[in-house]
């Protein structure tokens, strides 16, 4: 979240600055935004490992990145689901295409072999002239 400024936006502001506090005051705000960065990443770090302390070793062992969130692109999610090879069931709710699975693989264990499908106009037109 950069709330709109840019490098450009934050260079005039230091700019500005500088310049109304002046050559002889400029060390010492120098040295005190300093000191408060520094006083901010040890509690930052200091809060990290006392979290990890309280948390255990079990979510040390998560790996977070995984679970972000920004990472989720739906059309990635959707493409990999399409073109994935899906486990093939015994059963289909679709008959037809039961039948195709079957008749490309073979019938599974102790299962009757597919009836042969009704033939088509075209192949009964054919079969029918003598």
């Amino acid at each position: 979240m950069t709330f709109g400024l840019t490098i450009e936006k934050l260079l005039m502001i230091a700019f500005i600055a500088a310049m109304l506090i002046g050559p002889t005051r400029l060390p010492v705000y120098a040295t005190t935004l300093g000191r408060w960065v520094r006083q901010c990443k040890e509690m930052a770090r200091g809060l990290s490992d006392r979290a990890r302390e309280e948390l255990g070793p079990e979510v040390a062992d998560v790996d977070w990145r995984a679970l972000d969130p920004r990472q989720y692109d739906p059309r990635r999610i959707i493409r990999e689901a399409l073109f994935e090879d899906a486990p093939r069931s015994t059963e289909s709710i679709d008959p037809d295409r039961n039948t195709a699975a079957q008749a490309k693989n073979g019938p599974t264990p102790g299962q009757d072999p597919p009836e042969q499908a009704p033939a088509t106009r075209a192949e009964s037109a054919t079969d029918a002239r003598p």
